[in-house]
């Protein structure tokens, strides 16, 4: 039994060592295929001369330009909703009606109020007469010293008396009046018109149903109207992006309803304020909304579009055509054009990569010393002051850097960008044009190539657009 165990064991150990050995040659064999056996293979693109436009692209929601809240401004039951959801309505087109009853009886009590303060105004003005004539005769009286001084200043203090009612009564004339007016504005609001032309983009409230007026607290909202023939996309832009875009930059739209199909926008608007997702923790995205307008027609039929926006009241032939319809609430994605080059040098996005230029440095150094004579030793005068400056490469000097191919070595370019589309970046400085430049693949671009690393170039056969088993010297 225990040899049985020890021949398992055994096979065991044998099959572990056997896939090992396997895991290695297949990752010698690979790295030898990818290189070919004489240096990287790479893929090779030319340097052109471009004219690029930088793209910011977006997600957001459909969303009218227009819309408006109604809300009623006084409480109470709807007795009256003559319109539906989606219906179109004119300015001026009555929207609903609040019972009126308590309304009814405020806008009563209060022409009485009105009644009863006039009607003392009246009495307050007889009072002041009275006290004016009496004040008269006393004072002649007191002239011919027929009463006595008190007798004359008792008359004119009733005077001033009755005065002051009388002005009392006035504003209290007043006061009726103003809370007549107000009554009646109550009850008017009871009625709910339409401000502007539109359509019932949502109706949020049945008929019998009980509202809570706007003059208290927040009110009900009844229902919304907008004009969805003028749409718009608001879209959250990133804090990097946001500072490349500009009114009035024009702007590609797909909405997912309507795939495969691009509508014309402008930017209308950008928030000055953030808009934080997540504040405070690690997944904190901070972000600017920005609108932007729907140029093309949209939600209008044939008949409305031959009116110039207006339905037709007469039947004429029309051209018949579809226009795409819009509602709020639908994904879109947009693409902000902010800003174009012409004519300049470019090359695809991802041949750009970053080099550490001390570390460059240090390992060109390196590489001379290890060729140097293992027995010769170097002077001080004659080492590099780099490598005599402890901790001189510790610090990163990171570049923008391309990799060109030139007779099948590798060659380092340092290069400054500029604006970028989402496959080609202008190159300000660093290349002329014509070059060839190595775009892939990605491992070896960001990490692997050195510079006078040998490579060469990977056939792509015609028609495929991807690179196939076999590979070519580059001439």
């Amino acid at each position: 039994m225990a040899r049985k165990k020890g021949s398992s064991r055994r096979l065991l150990w044998i099959l572990l060592a056997a896939i090992v050995g396997l895991i290695i040659l297949g990752a010698v064999a690979s790295q030898f295929i990818n290189r070919g056996g004489d240096g990287e293979t790479v893929e090779v693109a030319p340097v052109e001369i471009r004219t690029i436009t930088q793209v910011v692209t977006s997600s957001g929601k459909v969303q009218p330009e227009v819309e408006i809240i109604i809300s009623p401004d006084v409480p109470g039951e709807i007795i009256h909703l003559p319109v539906k959801e989606g219906q179109q309505v004119r300015r001026g087109e009555l929207l609903a009606r609040i019972k009126p009853d308590f309304y009814s009886a405020q806008v009563e009590q209060a022409e009485a109020n009105v009644l009863q303060s006039r009607a003392m105004e009246a009495q307050r003005r007889a009072d002041l007469l009275n006290a004016e004539h009496e004040l008269e005769r006393q004072k002649h009286l007191f002239e011919r010293q027929a009463v006595s001084e008190s007798a004359f200043q008792q008359a004119e203090t009733q005077y001033e008396i009755s005065k002051a009612a009388y002005e009392g009564s006035q504003f209290s004339v007043q006061s009726a009046e103003a809370n007549l007016r107000e009554a009646k504005e109550q009850l008017n609001k009871t009625t709910l018109f339409a401000p502007m032309d539109g359509t019932i983009s949502q109706l949020n409230v049945e008929l019998g149903e009980r509202v809570v007026g706007t003059s208290q607290m927040q009110g009900t909202e009844m229902m919304k109207i907008a004009r969805l023939d003028q749409m718009e996309l608001e879209v959250d832009v990133n804090e990097n992006d946001v500072v490349n875009i500009t009114l009035g930059d024009t702007a590609a739209i797909e909405i997912d309803a309507y795939p495969e199909q691009f509508f014309r926008g402008v930017v209308t608007e950008i928030a000055n304020s953030a808009r934080i997702v997540g504040a405070g923790s690690q997944e904190q995205v901070t972000n600017f909304p920005v609108k932007v307008r729907i140029l093309d027609h949209h939600n209008m039929d044939a008949r409305t579009a031959a009116g110039g926006g207006r339905a037709l009241e007469q039947e004429v032939p029309i051209v018949a055509q579809d226009f795409p319809s819009f509602r709020p609430g639908m994904s879109g994605t947009v693409d902000i054009y902010t800003h174009t080059v012409e004519e300049v040098v470019a090359i695809p996005i991802q041949a750009v990569t970053v080099r550490d230029f001390n570390q460059l440095k240090a390992e060109e150094e390196n590489r001379r010393r290890r060729g140097r004579d293992s027995t010769e030793t170097a002077s001080d005068e004659e080492a590099p002051e780099a490598m005599s400056t402890p901790g001189a490469f510790q610090k990163e000097d990171l570049r923008k850097v391309v990799f060109l191919m030139e007779e099948n070595k590798a060659r380092i370019v340092e290069v400054e960008t500029g604006v970028a589309d989402d496959r080609y970046i202008e190159i300000k400085t660093g290349l002329q044009g014509g070059e060839r430049v190595i775009t892939g693949p990605f491992r070896a671009v960001s990490r692997t190539l050195t510079p006078d690393m040998d490579v060469k170039e990977r056939t792509v056969r015609p028609g495929r657009g991807g690179p196939s088993d076999a590979s070519s010297d580059a001439s």
